[in-house]
């Protein structure tokens, strides 16, 4: 299966959730995605968000990540899983002195802020 450094975050039924920088895996038709043990299917029909846990039909918004940082949607601390974390800092955000950060501080799509 084809995987991808990926930002996931975990809606439950609000706005704003624990969001997480993972290696995520794709069916074969690209239409569900595996994270942590579960299946997310896509969905066109989300108000801010694009997935659903096909077990528990809780919401999830998935996204490729961004350079910028601004992964979420709204401001919130974003976890970087220990397994992408070298990779996630040198290849995508291009700042290898953060090599040994755990978290960051996602300033979101929708604030107009810079990030950090």
């Amino acid at each position: 299966m084809k995987s991808r450094i990926m930002y996931v975050e975990h809606k439950g039924r609000s706005l704003v959730g624990a969001g997480r920088i993972g290696r995520v895996t794709f069916s074969h038709t690209g239409r569900t995605v595996y994270y942590g043990g579960r299946s997310l299917q896509r969905s066109k029909s989300g108000y801010k968000w694009n997935y659903f846990d096909v077990d528990t039909g809780e919401h999830y918004w998935v996204s490729g990540c961004k350079k910028s940082g601004e992964d979420s949607l709204y401001p919130a601390v974003v976890q970087i899983d220990e397994d992408v974390r070298e990779e996630y800092w040198t290849t995508i955000r291009n700042c290898p002195e953060r090599v040994r950060e755990k978290a960051f501080r996602s300033e979101g799509k929708h604030t107009g802020r810079k990030p950090r």
